[in-house]
């Protein structure tokens, strides 16, 4: 009997490295700048809401999100923002995407015992440059059969990527740690979805695990080879 699956996708950005982190930072530093114009829940709602609108035209990323941060910086200001906090919002953007890059624990190690086995590729979102950026620095490029940077992460998506590079989406899994991107649409697209939590997920990315037979959890990446068992 043929394998039920056959190709591994995994999510990049909070599955194999870290990268939220260096978001929740800049926030951080964010609200310092702005501490005489709001409080920081305030900033953050309104941060998010100029991320959420502004994502079709600025995507995901650090770029967007550092336009996302003075556009903001200019609401509640009044249009009152100085331009030395303005260079600074602009100094810390630069300063993340300069940002070293950091595996996760077992990362490696999944990558490498998935390939014995299945077809690996890596498809993630998000700036480009920032991305091979990324990918270079991590030193798991030379382990991905192929590596896709995508503007989004759909059902339609999947289904060109894992029907391009292996045997469709019915014979694919993807690995992530994003119930929105990485789960569902894999799920809708009619593969496997295999969820590993992180302790920061950014908030637009949230969404509640379906009850679906092609669903699955492990607590960290040290449990993928016993899903893929399983998995057949």
């Amino acid at each position: 009997m043929p394998q039920s699956v056959t190709t591994v996708g995994f999510d990049a950005d909070d599955t194999l490295w870290h990268n939220e982190r260096y978001f929740q930072l800049t926030q951080e530093r964010f609200a310092g700048l702005l501490a005489d114009f709001t409080d920081p829940e305030s900033l953050t709602a309104r941060l998010e809401a100029a991320e959420r609108r502004n994502l079709g035209h600025y995507g995901f990323g650090i770029k967007g999100f550092t336009l996302s941060m003075i556009e903001t910086a200019i609401e509640v200001t009044g249009g009152r923002v100085s331009a030395r906090v303005i260079s600074e919002l602009l100094a810390a953007g630069r300063e993340m995407l300069e940002h070293p890059v950091d595996l996760l624990p077992h990362a490696r190690t999944a990558v490498e015992a998935a390939r014995e086995t299945h077809k690996v590729l890596l498809i993630t979102k998000g700036d480009l440059l920032d991305q091979e950026r990324k990918l270079a620095q991590s030193g798991l490029g030379e382990l991905f059969d192929g590596v896709e940077i995508v503007s989004e992460k759909s059902d339609a998506v999947y289904a060109e990527i894992f029907t391009r590079h292996a045997d469709g989406a019915a014979r694919g899994l993807m690995v992530g740690n994003s119930l929105r991107s990485d789960v569902l649409p894999m799920i809708a697209a009619g593969g496997w979805g295999a969820y590993v939590p992180h302790d920061l997920t950014w908030a637009v990315e949230h969404a509640e695990p379906p009850e679906h037979p092609r669903f699955a959890e492990i607590r960290d990446l040290a449990g993928l080879s016993a899903l893929l068992d399983r998995l057949g």
